[in-house]
């Protein structure tokens, strides 16, 4: 699954969020199946690097680290690939600055075509909603079925969060693919029986 949208030596650009690195509640909470904090994130941070390469860029939405100093939470996330943006969440703590391209609590930016609205926090309007424009979230904590039903109402509102995409950055091909209609599964938009 490694970079599988790579064409060429292009940048691609994903999402991910509530990856909650550190957090032990989350693990009851959300059902999440690892037996242990550090098994949790070691996971992460590997289906992170084996998904986002170098010199890709991810936009972290919010809440990357939970309950943990913030010289370990710098230390995890230096370990991550990718040109990193943060969209600070709710438990995001001070983390370096130089760990990020940059920082924001709200970014609107265009991005394959359409107008993306990006932020931690769900929204039930954001701006160019009714022209396509999509909106990026976490902090929901949902499964892949609430995207589904995001997209069978009508609704370009896509949850980031690990929970909702096998704990794995989810690609803006990948996103564009799903809200299309088209599949997506090794290459881009390829067979109808592949998957998100």
């Amino acid at each position: 699954m490694r970079r599988r949208d790579r064409q060429g030596d292009s940048e691609i650009v994903f999402f991910t969020a509530d990856l909650h690195l550190g957090n032990e509640g989350v693990l009851e909470k959300r059902h999440r199946p690892f037996s242990s904090v550090a098994e949790m994130n070691a996971c992460l941070i590997e289906n992170f690097n084996r998904t986002v390469a170098p010199e890709d860029t991810v936009y972290l939405l919010g809440d990357i680290c939970q309950d943990m100093p913030e010289e370990e939470a710098n230390a995890l996330i230096g370990r991550m690939n990718g040109r990193r943006i943060l969209l600070r969440g709710n438990h995001d703590l001070r983390y370096d600055p130089a760990l990020f391209v940059r920082t924001e609590d709200f970014l609107m930016t265009d991005l394959g075509g359409r107008r993306f609205v990006l932020s931690h926090y769900p929204m039930i309007d954001w701006p160019m909603r009714k022209e396509g424009g999509i909106h990026i979230h976490g902090h929901l904590h949902t499964s892949a079925a609430c995207n589904l039903n995001n997209r069978k109402a009508g609704w370009f509102r896509y949850d980031a969060g690990v929970d909702a995409n096998d704990f794995r950055p989810v690609s803006l091909a990948a996103i564009l693919c799903f809200y299309e209609g088209r599949p997506w599964h090794t290459g881009p938009c390829q067979t109808e029986d592949s998957a998100l």
